[in-house]
């Protein structure tokens, strides 16, 4: 039986379809810092709910990082059912974090990353992150008078969490690469 291949739909972003979701939040993390992608997320926030139009020379910008943010929900739906294989089990040893290391994320979270995505796609379907993206894109990048008119703040909150894990595991990827 043919192993069936992930299609994150990265090709219009990357370059190229990534078929590996850690080789794919790599992709994401050499074009997007983690910093400059959760302050675009926030631009995006924002902007939605005003009349202007965000990055107005250069609005192709907010529309590759709608693209990238994207595949990268893709990406982290299909690694919610990969917690459990032992290369993605979370390090035994207790961890000592400031909170300036977790980020948004609990310690719990810091250790076992892959909750986020399990409690995120407990709540929300990929449809719905899909719609989400969608609207704060095209309201940000319009200038209407009314805003999204759904929640936007609770999946504005689980994407900033999905950001922070998905950095810490391309981290402990390449830590994890290194000492081989």
């Amino acid at each position: 039986m043919k192993k069936k291949k992930n299609d994150f739909e990265s090709g219009g972003w990357a370059g190229t379809n990534r078929f590996s979701a850690i080789g794919l939040l790599e992709t994401f993390f050499q074009f997007h810092d983690l910093a400059t992608a959760k302050n675009l997320l926030a631009e995006m926030m924002g902007y939605s709910r005003k009349e202007k139009v965000l990055r107005k020379e250069n609005p192709s910008e907010v529309f590759h990082f709608y693209l990238s943010l994207r595949s990268l929900v893709r990406a982290v739906y299909r690694m919610k059912f990969k917690a459990k294989k032992p290369k993605f089990q979370a390090p035994a040893e207790p961890v000592a974090v400031s909170g300036l290391m977790l980020g948004s994320l609990s310690e719990e979270e810091y250790r076992n990353p892959f909750l986020i995505f399990q409690k995120t796609f407990r709540e929300f379907t990929l449809h719905d992150f899909d719609r989400f993206l969608a609207k704060i894109t095209c309201f940000s990048l319009g200038t209407f008078r009314t805003g999204p008119e759904r929640n936007t703040v609770t999946p504005f909150l689980h994407l900033n969490k999905i950001l922070d894990a998905a950095q810490l595991i391309v981290e402990r990827v390449a830590v994890a690469q290194t000492t081989e």
